[in-house]
């Protein structure tokens, strides 16, 4: 499970939303091997008086905080990382400079999913790669 969180100007993130969306959800599900249909990512786009950031970035600055179950390898976190680097770059023309990435891990008890905590809830994809 993964819930992705992306932070911008609203100036800047709104008109690239849905390609965004694209591109990081490809590199989630080569880097986790994630099912193509599960996507759950939710787009803060924010007023400059709202998002305060260092003078070293530009407009484009954006921010993804990825929030799953813990279990995946170094490995795989670090592919994904990169994936996202390169990706949001070449397509999007952000540079690494403008954008941060944060993983959080949480054991599969600490979320609740489809009526149920997430360790008991079935998956049709593995966590541990």
């Amino acid at each position: 499970m993964a819930q992705i969180k992306i932070y911008g100007l609203k100036e800047a993130l709104n008109p690239i939303k849905e390609q965004l969306s694209e591109v990081i959800h490809s590199a989630v599900v080569d880097a986790f091997k994630y099912p193509a249909d599960k996507r759950f990512h939710r787009f803060f786009p924010m007023s400059q008086e709202d998002f305060i950031f260092a003078h070293d970035r530009s407009e484009a600055y954006t921010i993804i905080e990825i929030s799953m179950f813990e279990g995946r390898s170094t490995e795989a976190k670090k592919q994904l990382i990169k994936l996202l680097f390169q990706r949001i770059t070449d397509h999007l023309g952000i540079a690494p400079q403008d954008l941060e990435i944060t993983i959080f891990e949480t054991p599969k008890q600490n979320w609740g999913i489809r009526g149920v905590p997430g360790d008991e809830l079935q998956l049709n994809y593995k966590v541990n790669i």
